[in-house]
């Protein structure tokens, strides 16, 4: 790395306390108030990139946590390195051991991030024999966790391929094709993944899903798409015409398929799917990650999360193919999903409603909140996806006037229920 400046006396203090940094390359210092760490910077090296920590006295504790877990598990400090980040404030590192294997790293702020309830699900679902990371040690005052490391291929890579299945697409584009023989078996996994997780499912071990969670969650649309990112100003008939839908919303969900309730992961989706490595997918199954937000609520959410991904959009067949086949087999697991495949699909569809709405808000809130602009190019997809179910149902026709004068659109209406 290369830098126009050099670090702080107060930089040097915490930089060249810690066993992986080498005093003698120079370290970038974007501002005063951020902290490099310069792992694994060698210029030959095409993993080197820093860890930045804003809160010294956090990388400090990061780096005495750190090495004492070194010997236990054969740890090479030089080898840490970023793994990804995602829509909260947590971060992953990765880290290599001398036995050839790997770790992953949580560093998620307790005042931000509540780790317990990872460790929690991570439990329900390794008890219930699911591919998870194990967590082989927690500092819970500090919010620190190193992992069992599942890969760094998701299911989403999977489906990278034809080209058209990027997840960078614009969101306005057409859809792909049909899924190819590999990436349709990736959805089976999914399917019968989230079968287990499901049949897993106890009352009164996870929070409810329940309608002050699904209202506050349904807010967010209003708040932050509507009001903050289209500066959209609603008069009272529209505000009523949005509080009815809401209304409808929110008893959909509640009430459909007799109120059958389930765990519920919340984000599953390709993203957060690991597939197996050659010859242990009978064995392992699927990864799944990013579970910390699990509920017990409607059977509907996680299929409607897979089918109506944040990242990638299929053609209403194939949705419609993979959903049967989730109903197929959870009916025949003893799942709660009814006999009637019509009334199964349309509750899936105002579940799936309720999360478009909320994910419109919470990339809204991602971009001008917390400075994460990436996100909010696929708005125009759950944009799609909620006024495509606007347009099958009566009752909702009001709903979609709203959403195309927010959007700017000329309402154009055809019915199926």
């Amino acid at each position: 790395m290369t830098s126009s400046s050099e670090p702080t006396e107060a930089h040097n203090e915490i930089l060249f306390s810690l066993p992986w940094i080498n005093p003698a390359a120079p370290i970038s210092t974007p501002s005063r108030a951020t902290i490099l760490l310069a792992m694994n910077a060698t210029n030959d090296d095409p993993f080197a990139s820093p860890i930045i920590w804003t809160d010294s006295a956090r990388a400090s504790a990061f780096s005495n946590w750190l090495q004492g877990l070194q010997v236990k598990h054969g740890l090479v400090p030089n080898s840490l390195r970023p793994a990804s980040a995602d829509a909260s404030f947590r971060r992953y590192f990765r880290i290599d051991s001398s036995n050839q294997r790997s770790f992953i790293i949580m560093d998620a702020p307790p005042a931000q991030e509540d780790s317990q309830s990872f460790v929690k699900v991570a439990q329900l679902m390794r008890d219930a024999k699911l591919n998870v990371p194990e967590v082989l040690d927690w500092e819970q005052s500090l919010g620190f966790m190193l992992l069992s490391d599942l890969g760094d291929k998701t299911m989403m890579d999977g489906m990278q391929t034809p080209p058209e299945l990027l997840c960078t697409q614009p969101a306005s584009l057409a859809m792909p094709a049909a899924p190819s023989p590999a990436q349709y078996a990736l959805y089976m996994q999914a399917v019968d993944a989230l079968i287990v997780w499901q049949l897993a499912s106890k009352p009164g071990v996870l929070p409810e899903y329940d309608d002050a969670l699904l209202s506050r969650e349904l807010a967010l649309f209003p708040d932050w798409y509507v009001a903050k990112h289209r500066g959209f100003v609603m008069d009272a008939e529209q505000t009523e015409t949005l509080k009815l839908a809401f209304e409808q919303i929110k008893t959909n969900c509640l009430t459909s398929l007799g109120g059958a309730r389930v765990y519920v992961h919340r984000d599953f989706m390709p993203r957060n799917l690991m597939p197996a490595p050659a010859g242990l997918v009978i064995e392992l199954g699927l990864g799944v990650l990013d579970f910390q937000d699990a509920v017990y609520g409607p059977i509907s959410y996680d299929i409607a999360s897979l089918m109506r991904d944040a990242f990638l959009s299929w053609e209403e067949d194939v949705v419609l193919d993979i959903t049967v086949r989730y109903w197929q087999k959870a009916r025949k697991a003893g799942l709660p999903v009814g006999d009637d495949f019509g009334e199964f699909f349309r509750a899936v569809e105002w579940m799936g409603l309720q999360r478009h709405l909320k994910i419109l808000g919470i990339f809204a809130r991602l971009t001008l909140r917390d400075g994460k602009p990436k996100y909010l190019a696929d708005t125009p997809r759950f944009m799609r996806y909620a006024r495509a179910t606007c347009a099958r149902y009566r009752q909702l026709g009001p709903f979609m006037v709203l959403l195309d004068a927010i959007e700017g659109n000329e309402t154009r209406i055809g019915y199926t229920f």
